[in-house]
């Protein structure tokens, strides 16, 4: 058919599609294949869901108990910077945790750490811009880059270092014209790993030396094992220019549904850019920032015993999983995710694959395929795994596993 010139003015005669950043946008692997799971359960099956970071540890009463003490008629919009008790509350917890003083003016409330993860991106990035990562990385990094039109550039690290940072000749190598800033997540999610002083002061001086932001998500901070400690990016002395620190009420507190996080920066211009994003989108969730002032009353021993509690399990999961034949991974140092590398060809197929078709004792087992928290084609053979169920249920997936490799190599 030819068009005529009133055809090709007429947007109907051209066709609709949707734009580049909705084709581009990825679908989860930690949650693509939960309509599978889904199913298996409607047809009786007992799932175990070691594929998405939801702990089972309860919230804590003195937040859930904040509810009962709402006296307000109307829930109305909370400023978009956030409620000044709950930033209050914030610089109140890094005074105490990182011995810090930080104004008002630079912590926002965000919703989630996904949004503070999705503001730095516009911030510090145009159309086209890069984004470097450590490779495997946590899989939104993607969906954020997507929305704010920015490209996720890999540097990959290795399991059997620990998946710890490469050498900074690999960081100059992934370098391009467009570089814009680095993320790193500490402690790791995927892969449990805790990144120490030295290579964060690496990093920095990478930074600092191409004029790059440093965009630290450390929504994990919490969760360090065997006497290890989590230093924050907020603690590099002359970086206070081009951090961005990353946080988050989700999972330090069991709280990952009231989502609601921050985004912490000294650099005053990125503050006021991030703030009218947040204007733009009014404000974060008032009533959990109601709920999350009662986080105060928290002592250490609350985090003491919740890190200890994931220490057990973590220890069960990486004993139970190493004494499977063919499964390799490294001791995770921090959060509660871990990358196993199977013995299979094709993590994906046979993460579907327990859900579709195997069943030992009316049970079977989730995961999320490592290839969705890599750019490059690697991970095919690797998983993700979240020891967030206690240690009787990660007994059970354990064996549940053991069965189900067995079979799978078999059929």
């Amino acid at each position: 058919m030819t068009l005529t010139i009133d055809d090709v003015m007429n947007p109907a005669a051209r066709g609709r599609s949707l734009s580049r950043r909705a084709e581009e946008m990825p679908a989860s692997p930690i949650r693509k294949l939960a309509p599978l799971a889904e199913l298996a359960k409607a047809r009786g099956t007992r799932v175990y869901h070691l594929n998405i970071g939801q702990p089972d540890i309860e919230t804590p009463a003195c937040m859930r108990d904040r509810l009962k003490t709402l006296e307000s008629t109307v829930l109305e919009y909370s400023p978009s910077s956030g409620t000044p008790e709950f930033i209050r509350s914030l610089q109140s917890y890094y005074e105490r945790r990182l011995g810090m003083q930080l104004a008002a003016g630079q912590i926002l409330a965000t919703t989630g750490g996904s949004e503070a993860i999705l503001f730095s991106f516009m911030a510090v990035c145009d159309q086209g811009d890069d984004i470097m990562v450590v490779e495997p990385f946590y899989a939104n990094y993607r969906a954020f880059a997507a929305m704010a039109g920015c490209n996720i550039v890999p540097v990959v690290s290795r399991g059997r270092d620990g998946f710890h940072l490469p050498p900074r000749e690999l960081w100059e190598r992934a370098l391009t014209p467009r570089t814009k800033a680095v993320i790193l997540c500490n402690p790791g999610n995927p892969t449990g790993t805790v990144y120490n002083r030295e290579e964060l002061d690496d990093i920095a001086n990478f930074c600092r030396e191409h004029g790059l932001f440093l965009i630290s998500d450390e929504v994990y901070r919490e969760f360090v094992y065997d006497g290890r400690k989590a230093i924050s990016a907020l603690e590099i002395e002359g970086a206070e220019e081009f951090v961005i620190v990353v946080d988050s009420l989700s999972k330090r507190y069991s709280a990952c549904g009231i989502r609601l996080g921050a985004l912490v920066t000294r650099n005053g211009e990125l503050y006021d850019a991030c703030l009218r994003m947040a204007q733009g989108r009014l404000s974060p969730p008032g009533l959990a920032q109601f709920i999350a002032i009662g986080a105060e009353s928290l002592g250490d021993d609350y985090t003491r015993g919740v890190v200890e509690e994931y220490q057990r399990r973590r220890d069960v999961l990486f004993e139970g999983l190493t004494s499977i034949p063919g499964v390799f991974l490294q001791k995770p140092e921090g959060a509660f995710y871990c990358i196993a590398k199977l013995p299979v060809e094709d993590a994906e197929d046979f993460a579907v694959w327990l859900l579709t078709d195997f069943s030992h004792e009316g049970a079977t087992v989730m995961l999320a395929p490592a290839n969705g928290f890599y750019v490059s084609p690697l991970g095919k053979s690797e998983v993700r795994i979240a020891y967030v169920l206690k240690e009787e249920d990660l007994r059970t997936s354990i064996q549940l596993l053991r069965v189900a490799l067995e079979q799978y190599r078999l059929k």
